[in-house]
């Protein structure tokens, strides 16, 4: 019986835990643009380094 007492307090502090750390990612903004990666990976990354050759030839 007291096994199960034991159980149920650590279950508890695993959930607080595990709540307290999506509370944190969520004040951090770790969710707030959830759109834009998946669309930032069919960008043409062709310009970026022609730029940066361009620049790096001067």
């Amino acid at each position: 019986m007291a096994s199960t007492f034991y159980l149920i307090a650590i279950g508890f502090v695993f959930g607080l835990a595990a709540w307290a750390l999506f509370m944190w990612a969520v004040k951090s903004g770790q969710f707030d643009d959830t759109e834009a990666p998946k669309y930032r990976m069919l960008d043409d990354d062709d310009e970026l380094q022609n730029t940066k050759r361009k620049n790096r030839d001067q």
